[in-house]
């Protein structure tokens, strides 16, 4: 396991569609660890598990009723204490998912409040309506809908800005702080060797006043205590372990906020992640649309925010796939004549970037959006909310379900494809069925026939793993684009103390040429999806159809 951030790569585990060893239909724990050598093969310092804590599961665990106690359905605390030592016995270290912004409804913060203790209300945000039947503010939330939710007992409404059993925390509540880091404090004691924040920068809420744009965001987005909370939240808890990773998921953040966030120097965060390069398929901030993906546009935040980040010593998460994105090589690649060579492309230009990697469970071999052709087959919430709103906006019912199927983030749950077995491997034949339909190509496109095949997508991500531990330039480079213009080419220049390396990508499904590019004598090729050489010759590079190499001197 490398203890330097720069040269580790995290593996992100949606357990509820990993492994399901009690034929359930759902993940569970002990299905990571049956999967433990299976991940260290791949080569990752860290597994980042979603959370499995105990929840309604109105939205996959992320809604949260208990921190301390692991949710029946996953395991038991026995489990998890056995996949920490496990892990740690491979190298690997656990990273959990902590969702700080908001308790479900049925966290017992929550339940003391609605019983009227005042000192649990001021955990949350309550407010009087504008009028009979007015919500405090027009905030909307980001499942739809408005954000406030009436409590007629209180002539009151709580703040939720996701679903509305999810109550958002009042972190201006010392009191509330105080209880994080406690948790915090418990899972270090159990081991835990990383913390990933869900939304953490929506949780210092500016004030509470109607938006002109309706959805509020810039209320609640990198509020004004942000920082203060993060830096509290560091020196009371994993900044006492200077090994501890973490990493915060930000949404709709600002660059400038980030050199905070993640600086080497500010006390924050380890990383980031951020999501404005995972928005060039929206139209403006609208999701539920469908709209070419803009690659020009691709280029520049993702370029932006590597050389600005290196610029403030700041660092990032780099990434194409989680569990609340479709699937990359659907979405920006090929899922049928180049579906590995269009996967690999987009492997070599995350991997080689200034940042840590981040990989999610099937990533590695070439998975793809789901196959679902009727609603009733979706079960996101957010999914299910769009489709009946799209209607409402007028669209038929075929049009709203073409857009759920292209950005649902069912896409990235269906469950883990490894063999060619019933339900792919997932649960037994004789199990139930699992909790949403398997992929029908996973006869296909499946772990156990990538793992004999040397050519294969997960081969050549375990290529791209070791590199960033064995070259330091791709660690610690400094990143300069290159080709920032061409239609069709990625192509970056790493730096670090006389080491250089070159990765070009064509990004499409069609030869192109990159006539400017650079003078590559002295280089040496370190990896490429096709076997064939094709350096350039005379300053024009001429790339096959989703063609990547990476060259070092």
């Amino acid at each position: 396991m490398s203890t330097d951030f720069r040269k580790s790569t995290v593996y992100q585990i949606y357990p509820k569609s990993f492994c399901d060893t009690n034929n359930d239909g759902l993940g569970d724990l002990r299905g990571v660890i049956e999967k433990l050598d299976y991940i260290k093969e791949l080569g990752v310092d860290y597994i980042w598990l979603t959370p499995f804590f105990v929840s309604p599961q109105n939205d996959n665990g992320y809604d949260v009723e208990d921190y301390y106690n692991i949710d029946p359905r996953y395991g038991t605390m026995a489990d998890v204490e056995e996949l920490i030592a496990e892990g740690k016995k491979r190298g690997i270290g656990l990273m959990f998912d902590m969702v700080f912004n908001h308790v479900s409804t049925r966290h017992e913060w929550f339940r003391k409040a609605m019983d009227g203790d005042p000192y649990y209300k001021d955990f949350f945000f309550f407010r009087k309506g504008k009028g009979k039947d007015v919500p405090p503010t027009n905030w909307e939330s980001k499942f739809g809908g408005n954000a406030w939710e009436y409590v007629e007992k209180f002539d009151e409404y709580y703040l939720h800005l996701f679903d509305v059993t999810q109550a958002d925390l009042n972190w201006d509540n010392e009191n509330v702080r105080k209880e994080i880091q406690k948790i915090v404090r418990f899972w270090m004691d159990k081991g835990v060797r990383g913390f990933r924040f869900d939304v953490v920068n929506l949780i210092s809420k500016a004030a509470f006043e109607d938006d002109e744009t309706g959805d509020g965001r810039k209320y609640y987005t990198d509020g004004p205590n942000i920082h203060k909370y993060l830096k509290e939240l560091h020196d009371m808890t994993f900044g006492t372990d200077a090994e501890i990773l973490t990493v915060g998921e930000m949404s709709s953040t600002s660059i400038e906020n980030c050199y905070q966030y993640a600086g080497a120097d500010t006390g924050e965060l380890s990383m980031v992640f951020s999501f404005h390069h995972l928005k060039v398929d929206f139209m403006g901030n609208e999701k539920w649309v469908l709209v070419p993906a803009d690659f020009g546009k691709l280029k520049k935040i993702i370029f932006e925010w590597q050389t600005k980040m290196a610029e403030h010593n700041a660092w990032n998460a780099v990434f194409w796939c989680n569990h609340d994105q479709p699937r990359v090589v659907s979405r920006f690649g090929d899922e049928g004549k180049y579906w590995k060579e269009s996967a690999k492309m987009l492997a070599t230009i995350i991997h080689c970037l200034r940042g840590t990697p981040y990989v999610y469970q099937g990533e590695e071999i070439g998975m793809t959006n789901t196959d679902f052709t009727e609603i009733s087959r979706f079960k996101d919430v957010e999914s299910l909310n769009h489709y009946q709103i799209l209607q409402d906006k007028g669209l038929s019912a075929s049009d709203a379900l073409r857009i759920v199927q292209v950005h649902s983030r069912d896409n990235g749950r269906t469950p883990m494809q490894w063999n060619d077995s019933a339900y792919a491997g997932f649960t037994s034949a004789d199990s139930e069925e699992p909790w949403i339909g398997v992929n029908s190509n996973y006869t296909k496109i499946n772990a156990a026939s990538q793992l004999e095949d040397p050519d294969s997508i997960f081969h050549y991500y375990q290529k791209l793993i070791a590199l960033r531990k064995e070259v330091d330039v791709i660690a610690f480079g400094d990143i300069e684009p290159l080709a920032e213009s061409h239609p069709s080419v990625f192509a970056y220049r790493r730096t670090y103390e006389g080491h250089e390396l070159i990765v070009a990508a064509n990004f499409y499904g069609r030869e192109c040429c990159w006539k400017d590019a650079p003078d590559m004598s002295g280089f040496e090729k370190l990896t490429g999806n096709y076997h064939e050489e094709t350096a350039p010759k005379n300053g024009e590079w001429t790339l096959k159809p989703y063609e990547a190499q990476v060259w070092y001197k």
